[in-house]
This record gives C-alpha cells, sequence and structure tokens, in this order.
C-alpha cells in the first residue's frame, strides 16, 4: 500500500494475527496487551511473513528466541524489543494523533517515504542512494513540494491528491 499502516493493539494478540500486525507500519500497544509469535506451542512456524517483517524490526537472535519460544510478551517488553513502535495508555489516540500529523505532510512524500524504507531497507548502500535519489527527483518542484514548502512560511493550500499512477 502506498499509504502508512498504523496498527492499535490491546487485549491479546497472537500467532496471525501478531504477523498481520507486523505488517504495519507502526504498532501501538497498551501496556498491558499480551503479544506472542506463538506458532511453536502448535509446532509450527510462522509463515505469514514473519521472516520478513522481524528482520526490519530487531536482531535475529531475538526473532529467534520469541519464534521458539512463543514467548507472551507484555506490551511494555514487546516495545523494548520493536516488535511493537510504542507502549502508550491510549494507544487508540496516539495513533489518530500520528495519522493526523501524517496527513499533514504532503501525500506524495509520504507515499515516497514508505517506498524508500521499503525498497531499500535492506538493500546495499549504492541501490539506498540510488533509490533516494530517484525518489527524490520525482519529488522536487512537484506541486505538492512547492505545497510543503509554502506551508512552512505560513501559506495553508491544500495538498493535491495522489494520482494512480504516481502511486
Amino acid at each position: 500500500l502506498p499509504v502508512p499502516v498504523i496498527c492499535v493493539l490491546h487485549g491479546m494478540c497472537f500467532g496471525g494475527g501478531m504477523q498481520i500486525a507486523l505488517g504495519a507500519d507502526v504498532r501501538y500497544a497498551t501496556p498491558d496487551c499480551k503479544l506472542s509469535i506463538m506458532e511453536a506451542k502448535w509446532g509450527l512456524i510462522p509463515d505469514m511473513s514473519a521472516s520478513v517483517t522481524l528482520r526490519e524490526l530487531m536482531p535475529i537472535d531475538v526473532a529467534k528466541e520469541l519464534t521458539m519460544t512463543g514467548r507472551v510478551l507484555t506490551g511494555e517488553e514487546a516495545q523494548r524489543v520493536h516488535l511493537v513502535t510504542r507502549c502508550v495508555e491510549d494507544p487508540w489516540a496516539e495513533a489518530e494523533k500520528v495519522a493526523k500529523e501524517m496527513v499533514e505532510r504532503s501525500p506524495d512524500s509520504v507515499a515516497m517515504t514508505k517506498e524508500l524504507y521499503q525498497r531499500t531497507w535492506m538493500a546495499p548502500e549504492k541501490k539506498c542512494l540510488e533509490v533516494e535519489s530517484e525518489l527524490q527527483r520525482k519529488l522536487l518542484l512537484s506541486w505538492n513540494q512547492m505545497i510543503a514548502t509554502g506551508r512552512n512560511f505560513g501559506v495553508n493550500v491544500p495538498y493535491f491528491q495522489r494520482k494512480k499512477d504516481d502511486e
């Protein structure tokens, strides 16, 4: 998706539910939320992209430990090991606050920031710099980039919505 995906977690988030949550760009959980990659409890391995999403969040030894044990973590513990972005008392309010901040930015910049990291997170440095340059060229002097600049000087013009072929 070319838009940010924000996940709010409370109660319990186990197994497949945890793997779905890992697919979000950011995750906010309550301190008492219970989270686990618990497929090991059933003699299975995670099979809904955890091998991709976990490597982007934590060291391999932590991913192995959590996956091999099926240990249940609280929201606070999950934040310490980077399974969630932030642990807060009211994750819904936090998600709304962050979403509002993102909406105030150029939709092109937000979409291309996501694309940048999705394409380069595990790539060699040369590829990262090439993708940065490619995406930056698309943004420089675009209408929404000029609007973003104007907003920094008190000119409040609405952003144009992204077109399908820009995504």
